[in-house]
């Protein structure tokens, strides 16, 4: 294998103990020659991750408020690790250095990056690996969106010179040299960036979990793991909100065609998760790559008769919801219907004047609303290709007297979405489950 790029999230450098578990991975593979590691994130259940005291931090200075009690945890943290692990490092001068500058009024941005910068001293010194500033390599324009190609090439251009090296993740540089950081989770864009600017084979993503679950382990009791999957098919599920990466993360790989590892820190051995392009061929299994569920949505359904030959009432539909704000996630239609599936979060005080807007300006036969909805999406890429899978989805379903309430399979035929009662489903999501896998 050629080039591999691992990113650690903050579970896996929350503490000591932790890097010395991260340093034995990176050096167990000579291909890992580019790591991106988060900041220290919490070592038990009710401790705070460091990039939130730095928030707090920041918010503290900006009320002219005192944060010396705050940083001083901070401080605590780094000098923890830094003598669990017995090196010679000394971080006082930049400690100091970031709570001048907060204190002066840093940009929130610059307070929250301290946190993978310091990691990333830290990472560097216990690998012996050469340490790069991201901000140095990984650019904003001066509206603050991603320079994607000024970063391709300097990271290209760059990282060719460093044989070994740990880049902190999170955030980059706008034109005069201020800190920019990504939205929350921005050390995996990171990953993914330099994955791609270096042509990596892989590109590594450790956390702490053994990669993804066909269903959300809180619903479903010790659900099966995803071995392999595709960005069309995380996409599917990321979007009906499974634990999964978010498609911003893995954009700069997806793009690149570089495959994506999810490994676990606690269990290295263990296969995780590879996230990749088109596969193989599909065959028909009559399985399922996951299930998952999305509560909160409404129903608006329209009903006109002759609606198909109504030249532009599609347009005009869409031009009403688009002209109060409002997105929306499906479109089921018929003959002489058409209903729009949207978030509650969507319409929260604009349901009224959307109705009264398409009964106006459409003059609709009915208009109807439905609401207390969830969606679930059963995901796979032989689903399509495989007879008697909407058979068994809608059979499981009607053993548990589940009433389905819309139906949607979309263009690219590898999931089928049906709206279901919100109290429903749990249920439902465990029914499908086990209709799929557990009677295989």
């Amino acid at each position: 294998m050629g080039i591999i790029v691992a990113k650690f999230g903050g579970t896996s450098l929350s503490c000591a103990e932790q890097f010395c578990k991260v340093r034995d991975i990176i050096l167990s593979d000579t291909n890992r020659r580019y790591v991106i590691p988060s900041a220290p994130g919490k070592r038990y259940s009710d401790d705070t991750k460091i990039t939130d005291l730095l928030y707090l931090c920041h918010e503290r200075a900006g009320l002219s408020l005192a944060f010396d009690d705050i940083f001083d945890v901070i401080t605590g943290r780094y000098m923890d690790i830094v003598h669990g692990l017995n090196l010679d490092l000394d971080l006082e001068a930049e400690l100091n250095n970031i709570k001048t500058r907060i204190r002066e009024g840093a940009s929130a941005d610059y307070t929250a990056s301290r946190g993978e910068y310091l990691n990333g001293l830290i990472l560097a010194r216990l690998l012996g690996y050469d340490f790069l500033d991201a901000a140095d390599i990984i650019f904003f324009d001066d509206r603050g969106i991603f320079d994607s190609e000024g970063t391709n090439e300097a990271i290209s251009r760059r990282l060719w010179d460093h044989e070994r090296a740990v880049i902190p993740g999170f955030y980059g540089s706008m034109p005069d040299g201020e800190i920019k950081t990504f939205p929350r989770g921005g050390s995996d864009i990171t990953g993914a960036i330099i994955a791609r600017g270096v042509k990596a084979d892989v590109y590594e993503n450790w956390t702490d979990v053994s990669g993804f679950m066909m269903a959300d382990p809180k619903i479903v009791k010790n659900p099966k793991p995803i071995r392999k999957i595709t960005y069309r098919e995380l996409r599917e599920l990321a979007y009906m909100g499974a634990g999964v990466l978010h498609e911003d993360s893995i954009f700069p790989v997806k793009k690149a065609g570089i495959p994506v590892h999810i490994k676990n820190t606690n269990a290295p051995l263990e296969p995780g998760t590879i996230i990749v392009n088109e596969a193989e061929p599909v065959c028909c299994t009559g399985g399922i790559t996951g299930v998952a569920g999305k509560k909160g949505f409404t129903v608006i359904a329209v009903e006109k008769t002759l609606m198909h030959d109504e030249l532009g009432f599609g347009r005009r539909l869409l031009s009403i919801i688009e002209a109060n704000g409002i997105s929306f996630e499906h479109m089921p239609s018929g003959i002489d219907t058409i209903s729009l599936v949207i978030a509650d979060s969507q319409l929260d005080g604009k349901l009224e004047k959307v109705l009264d807007e398409i009964k106006d300006r459409l003059k609709p036969d009915s208009v109807e609303v439905y609401s207390n909805m969830a969606l679930i999406a059963t995901v796979g890429r032989g689903m399509a290709r495989t007879p008697g899978i909407a058979a068994k989805l809608f059979t499981a379903l009607g053993k548990e007297g589940i009433n389905v309430r819309m139906i949607d399979q979309g263009s690219s035929e590898i999931n089928i979405i049906v709206g279901i009662e919100n109290e429903d489903m749990e249920e439902a999501v465990r029914a499908i489950y086990k209709a799929f896998v557990d009677e295989q």
